[in-house]
């Protein structure tokens, strides 16, 4: 072990049968102790290695037994015949949606267009005909981004489609939460966009102990119903299962109103502008007293959104005078730079979940999301470890990890207990992709050219 602290992490040179990319670059890091201060207490503190301390991906989560019982039961007094088709073209719709088109970007491409046609001597047209034409062309090359309205119809739908996997999601952020500030205890929490009220049940089963209000926001009044029937079992009657949840249409007004948890989950992209979610995620901070939590599904048009959100905050001027604190990034980014995989790969996570047994709905799924969780104070507070940004590669004697590293780069890091020492090598091995790597990375250090071998 004492070797494992003193060990460098690098990236290996091609070695046959090893699959190890060629000419790759050295990636310094230094293994730490757990509190990254105590070097020699031991690095595992005689845990066993697949529980070393950045390991964070849960196991499959399941839905409170009281919350499926209420959902099972609302969808058998109401659903028909045709609720699975539904189902799935609902979740198919929400997944493929992109974000809005914005007007300055819609005049930006009428102005292209109509230069193009009056370039063209065989279009000889008048100003209406021009005018026409433009619009039929954005028409065809533009995304048509629709508001839902949810009815009590469709927040039926929503529920049997989204309610399990967003628990699963919200589940996974509050998880991390807890695993690397134990001592954090909230009391309040406001959940925008509250829906199905997943974020509360997800909140009640991490800190039931100690939430004691729950304050619930949607603009869609069957929504609100809905999620209070599921609160009292899928009935309209009885005692809520959870008690001091709160709903509202609207946002608190009040500046002086804080809450330990702010909570946006899958709610930023129905809303249709960039300045509409702007001025949402300004109030939202504003609102927040320790943590802000953004979930969005797992695609670049989510990524990209999660991305604008946390810039905003963390380059944003504006200072509460009720709480001045600064902001910074708790998760999953290990620094405040700017984000090395927004023009590549969407950033996002997986986790395993149960759905609501349903004759459509029998085996386990994966949900698959981006997430960011902002906190206020310093970033010293936070833990700085490589985050593993893509499923581990497990190949004989070395391992294949994507890290997001503290420096703002993305490095590719193959390791073997030879080189790197017995602990390093087997906490690797039994890391998951979205947990954290407990190496220290240096930040001067230059980025990885290695390539994944199932990728040549």
């Amino acid at each position: 072990m004492a070797a494992a602290l003193k060990c460098l992490l690098t990236l290996g040179r091609w070695c046959p049968g090893l699959g190890v990319a060629p000419q790759a670059r050295a990636l310094a890091a230094l293994v730490p102790g757990v509190t990254q201060v105590d070097n020699k207490s031991g690095f595992l503190q005689k845990r066993p290695h697949r529980q070393h301390p950045g390991i964070l991906k849960l196991p499959h989560v399941r839905l409170p037994q009281a919350l499926a019982n209420g959902a099972q039961l609302l969808l058998l007094g109401s659903a028909g015949p045709t609720m699975e088709n539904q189902v799935q073209t609902l979740t198919s719709y929400l997944w493929s949606r992109h974000l809005p088109v914005e007007p300055e970007e819609l005049q930006r491409r009428a102005r292209h267009l109509e230069k193009k046609f009056l370039e063209n001597p065989d279009l000889s047209q008048t100003e209406e005909k021009l005018r026409g034409a433009v619009l039929h062309a954005l028409r065809k090359t533009t995304y048509h981004w629709q508001e839902l309205s949810y009815t009590e119809g469709l927040s039926l739908v929503y529920m049997a489609a989204r309610l399990d996997g967003g628990f699963a999601a919200v589940s996974r952020a509050f998880h991390e939460i807890r695993a690397r500030n134990p001592a954090f205890q909230p009391q309040t929490l406001m959940d925008f966009g509250s829906g199905t009220g997943s974020v509360t049940w997800a909140a009640h089963s991490i800190w039931g102990q100690s939430l004691r209000e729950y304050m619930c926001v949607d603009r869609s009044a069957a929504m609100l119903v809905l999620a209070e029937k599921l609160l009292k079992g899928g009935s309209e009657s009885g005692e809520p299962y959870i008690p001091g949840v709160f709903f509202r249409q609207f946002l608190p007004v009040s500046p002086k109103v804080q809450f330990d948890v702010v909570v946006s989950a899958f709610s930023l992209s129905e809303l249709p502008s960039k300045a509409d979610r702007t001025e949402v995620v300004q109030t939202l901070w504003r609102k927040t007293g320790h943590f802000l939590v953004l979930v969005e599904n797992g695609t670049k048009a989510g990524h990209s959104l999660l991305m604008d959100a946390r810039d905003l905050v963390l380059k944003g001027k504006e200072k509460s005078p009720l709480d001045p604190r600064p902001g910074f990034v708790f998760a999953p980014c290990p620094h405040e730079l700017p984000c090395p995989q927004l023009t590549n790969l969407a950033c996002s996570f997986s986790q395993a979940y149960h759905p609501i047994p349903f004759s459509w709905n029998k085996k386990p799924k994966e949900e698959k999301f981006s997430m960011v969780i902002l906190a206020r104070g310093s970033p010293e507070e936070a833990n700085r470890w490589p985050r593993i940004t893509q499923p581990v590669l497990k190949r004989p004697r070395h391992v294949h990890c994507h890290l997001c590293c503290s420096d703002g780069h993305m490095q590719h890091a193959v390791i073997t207990a030879r080189r790197h020492g017995r602990d390093l090598y087997r906490c690797a091995r039994v890391s998951s992709w979205g947990d954290l790597l407990p190496v220290l990375t240096p930040s001067a250090f230059p980025p990885s050219t290695a390539q994944d071998p199932s990728e040549s």
